[in-house]
């Protein structure tokens, strides 16, 4: 019977490797930013999981700014949606739905690590007026790995300045395109798909 339930409860496990699924390791960010205070324009699941990746790096993720502690700064981040396609009787059917996300960051002296840049991603999905409900929960689900993809993105971006240095982490982001378009696949850069 333990045997049994043993071989029942890795079953989960196999499935999610055999799709592709891995988890996401902490990120090695650089020197001065083991305190970090991050500061996200219109909050919301972006900042949340924010802070829980920094979390999971071992960064301590601070209320207030001050002497010592690293920033983050998100001025912006926000969602579109675009018309891909219309039918022969005039009804939508593709979208796209595009995220855009600018960020910053310094370390705990003040100098700049990242000067602003931006991540621009972008899932398309097909749309049936007579499932408006089915079609608002794929949306929110697309925006909910958009913001996880994103999330990535930046901490790749940090992780690549603690390797290489500011100077050729910058000149990298330069020959690397910001942005993947895909159709609800991972973005080209990241090495774990997600689901």
């Amino acid at each position: 019977m333990n045997r049994m339930l043993k071989i029942v409860s890795l079953l989960p496990v196999l499935a999610l490797t055999a799709c592709g699924f891995h988890l996401r390791g902490s990120a090695a960010l650089p020197k001065g930013m083991d305190r970090v205070h991050i500061t996200v324009g219109g909050g919301g699941d972006f900042e949340r999981k924010l802070a829980r990746a920094l979390l999971a790096s071992n960064v301590v993720v601070e209320e207030e700014s001050g002497p010592g502690i690293a920033e983050l700064r998100v001025p912006a981040q926000n969602f579109t949606i675009q018309t891909l396609t219309v039918n022969g009787v005039a009804e939508v059917t593709e979208y796209a739905v595009h995220y855009h996300v600018v960020f910053t960051a310094t370390d705990a002296n003040g100098k700049t690590l990242v000067p602003a840049e931006s991540i621009d991603l972008q899932r398309e999905y097909s749309y049936d007026a007579s499932q408006p409900v089915g079609t608002q929960a794929q949306v929110e689900q697309i925006q909910t790995s958009l913001i996880d993809d994103a999330i990535q993105a930046l901490l790749f971006r940090l992780q690549a300045v603690a390797r290489h240095g500011e100077a050729a982490a910058a000149q990298a982001a330069g020959n690397l395109p910001a942005s993947a378009s895909t159709v609800q696949q991972p973005p080209q850069y990241s090495p774990t798909p997600v689901d």
